[in-house]
């Protein structure tokens, strides 16, 4: 009886999905030396969407973008903000571009890198895991770990 009941515990526990405990906690961060202190969910869509070009403190914003590649982030970034999936947000920026209204977001290989170019650049702003901001960013909008 022991023998079964192992067996089952051992089948269920290859059945639960891997890393579906780990929550992912976004945030949006810009440089430190940005005079914004917060932005709103409309600000940041319209930032990552080509229809504002300036942060509020007037600063050309210089919007980055992960990587589909790169990990989990970037699809859940654009389902939290827009509550659109990957496809949908490359099929706007297709129309955008091919009509010449905008360019997307500059494309970062990694958090790393993210995290780096909002550092050197003034009007820096991006997303990235909670736990890896540091002194080179600040966090202005929060998207959660839904």
């Amino acid at each position: 009886m022991a023998t079964i009941r192992f067996a089952t515990l051992c089948i269920l526990s290859l059945l639960w999905p891997v890393g579906a405990a780990r929550a992912v906690d976004l945030v949006v961060v810009v440089n430190p030396a940005c005079s914004v202190a917060r932005l709103s969910r409309d600000d940041v869509i319209n930032l990552y969407m080509g229809r504002l070009r300036k942060l509020p403190d007037g600063t050309p914003a210089r919007p980055i973008d992960l990587l589909s590649a790169s990990g989990q982030e970037k699809q859940l970034f654009y389902q939290r903000l827009l509550s659109r999936d990957l496809a949908e947000v490359r099929a706007y920026w297709a129309r955008l571009t091919f009509s010449g209204q905008a360019s997307p977001p500059v494309q970062a290989d990694s958090t790393e890198e993210v995290l780096t170019l909002v550092q050197r650049n003034p009007g820096g702003i991006g997303y990235v895991e909670r736990s890896r901001t540091d002194a080179r960013v600040r966090i202005v909008f929060e998207l959660g770990d839904k």
